[in-house]
């Protein structure tokens, strides 16, 4: 998609989906996510509102119809590893509408399980200024953006207010957080679902660096929700210069939302305060980066199906009584 195609689309973004697409039905708005609650499913519209240290700052033209498109690509690729909770949507040719998918209810765990390959982001930051990576000690010497021996699970509380916290495994089940049992099986599945993004990532050029997975339980058995290995809720490198770079102490070739979180950073942005203001070029850039990231990993040429944010409401508008229970 052209540069040109992403600026035209700046003045028209899908910020939120209105109540009246709702019909009627409860309405939970998240960071990205607009849910619209059944009884029995749940209908994800994925808005193009992009957040940052916990903010919303800006919107994003395309970006929930990728996020949407790339995780349904992910969670079709991974269903023999774990259930999911898709029914439909996701795809373009499921529901009509690439940034809705409509899921099966599920109980969620109380944590997110971040699963990390390489000594980067906030896990470099901890280490750095001598902490634990969610009760895991790393041994002294090791460099920004060093491979792990083998990956890691490390997760964290889901905060209503605030910055998630990181927590140990063993935390979570000392105070009940999950059952033993279960714990163990949800980490047996993040670390499986991470190999597959590996190889699968390996095979675009790509190195899934780590990821974030949100599980539940639905008719009492473990499925994975929200979204996979997308651009939001994953880091990746390219594969072909990151020895070179990391040998330099030099910055990685990101492919995901990271060169936007450093913008800000950059301009002393950390979510506390007033944030700066948002340029379009920055928008375009970040739009661009998303829509590559989904081409890279695909291996598809993006082009959306959204003529425009008031068709897509009524499109949503109608699955919402047709289908959602």
């Amino acid at each position: 998609m052209t540069r040109e195609v992403v600026a035209a689309a700046l003045g028209a973004p899908f910020d939120r989906l209105p109540e009246a697409a709702a019909a009627g039905k409860p309405v939970y708005r998240g960071k990205v996510r607009d849910v619209v609650k059944g009884e029995e499913s749940l209908l994800l519209v994925a808005s193009d509102r992009i957040s940052a240290f916990d903010r919303v700052l800006a919107t994003v033209p395309f970006k929930g119809e990728v996020l949407s498109r790339v995780s349904a690509w992910w969670f079709e690729r991974c269903a023999d590893i774990v259930p999911n909770h898709v029914l439909a949507g996701g795809d373009p040719a499921s529901l009509g509408v690439g940034r809705a998918t409509l899921v099966k209810k599920a109980k969620m765990l109380p944590v997110e399980v971040v699963v990390r390959g390489y000594l980067a982001g906030s896990a470099w930051r901890d280490y750095k200024a001598g902490k634990d990576i969610s009760g895991i000690r790393l041994p002294a010497g090791l460099q920004r953006n060093e491979r792990f021996p083998a990956p890691l699970v490390t997760p964290s509380t889901k905060e209503e207010g605030g910055h998630d916290m990181p927590i140990s495994g063993e935390r979570i089940v000392a105070s009940g957080l999950v059952e033993a049992g279960l714990w163990s099986q949800v980490e047996r599945a993040a670390l499986a679902l991470f190999r597959r993004g590996q190889e699968l990532a390996a095979k675009a050029g790509l190195i899934l660096v780590d990821t974030k997975y949100e599980f539940g339980l639905a008719d009492g058995k473990l499925i994975l929700a929200d979204e996979l290995h997308s651009p939001d809720s994953s880091r990746y490198w390219w594969a072909d210069s990151y020895e070179r770079l990391f040998l330099s102490e030099e910055d990685q070739r990101e492919l995901d939302k990271e060169p936007f979180r450093r913008w800000l950073a950059d301009r002393g942005y950390m979510g506390d305060g007033a944030p700066p203001a948002i340029p379009d070029e920055v928008r375009i850039e970040t739009s661009q980066r998303y829509i590559r990231a989904y081409e890279t990993i695909t291996g598809e040429a993006f082009s959306s199906v959204a003529s425009d944010s008031q068709s897509e409401e009524r499109l949503i508008e109608r699955i919402v009584r047709e289908r959602l229970r």
